[in-house]
């Protein structure tokens, strides 16, 4: 889905109200209806993480960790069937898997007298019934799988998410009957820095001459793309020219303007691609008719 900048800042703007709760995504979806659930998703998780990352600090400040950790112990003894966690994870405007975290450590600590690894704390989110707490494990599960942004199960549903997509892209050029090399024959030829697909033999796209395609299960706003441009697409057309990037959530339609520099933007598998093959025929056609009229 392509959205002008102005549709794009009315999504945003609405998103500021919201907790990254599944709850919310259905506040969200009600409100803009024509939007795909998933390209709203997608917004709304950008838009998050640059939260997130403006305020993370103040939640991590040691004082603020103990005000935490004291009244989810308070508040789980006098309400061991509630969703204390979840509850104080959304009143703080806190990514619930967030809380869990920084909670969890907290409590380690507290058990063990020491600062618990990294990889520890995340098993432990991962599987929470490894936490030796009932009620603490309770918690832990139930921040998981309410947030939409954050956490071991988004995690895992991203990284299948992305999957899916690149075996779609890879379908499509069968169907085209194009050939091409992906990303995991091209890391075995030796090349580190690749994009999902290289062309073997180039085609046309609009107009415009495509090396390689780039799969992106995401939405492309300002930030993202231009760290993209900066860390993947430059890299990539300097090494095997220009490319096409597919944002399957939508992008921003300003942000489509490097075309003529050689990176083109769309937000599906395009359905005019023109081959050397098919250029070939069309000009022997041609020729054919001329050569009839003498």
């Amino acid at each position: 889905m392509r959205l002008s900048r102005a549709e794009y800042k009315e999504i945003v703007r609405w998103t500021g109200q919201l907790r990254p709760t599944r709850q919310c995504m259905k506040m969200l979806k009600d409100k803009f209806p024509n939007h795909s659930q998933s390209t709203l998703l997608s917004i709304f998780s950008l838009e998050y993480q640059k939260r997130t990352k403006r305020t993370i600090s103040r939640h991590h400040a040691p004082d603020v960790i103990e005000i935490y950790y004291q009244r989810y112990l308070t508040e789980a003894k006098a309400h061991p069937t509630a969703p204390v966690l979840l509850e104080l994870a959304n009143e703080v405007d806190l990514s619930p898997a967030l809380m869990a975290r920084i909670i969890l450590d907290r409590f380690l600590q507290d058990m063990d007298g020491g600062m618990p690894s990294k990889s520890v704390i995340s098993s432990m989110l991962k599987e929470p019934s490894l936490i030796p707490d009932q009620i603490l494990a309770k918690n832990v599960y139930q921040c998981t799988i309410n947030d939409c942004c954050y956490g071991p199960l988004v995690d895992c549903i991203k990284h299948v998410i992305g999957q899916e997509h690149e075996i779609l892209l890879c379908d499509k050029l069968k169907e085209k009957n194009l050939s091409f090399l992906d990303e995991n024959q091209l890391r075995t030829m030796g090349y580190d820095k690749t994009p999902d697909i290289i062309l073997e033999v180039p085609v046309a796209v609009e107009g415009h001459i495509i090396h390689w395609i780039e799969s992106k299960a995401s939405f492309g706003d300002d930030h993202s793309h231009r760290t993209y441009l900066k860390e993947q697409f430059w890299s990539y057309w300097n090494r095997f020219g220009p490319g096409l990037v597919i944002y399957w959530y939508g992008f921003i339609g300003e942000l489509d303007c490097q075309r003529d520099r050689g990176i083109l933007l769309k937000d599906c598998f395009p359905t005019d691609i023109v081959t050397l093959c098919h250029t070939t025929q069309k000009e022997r056609s041609e020729e054919g008719r001329k050569e009839d009229k003498k």
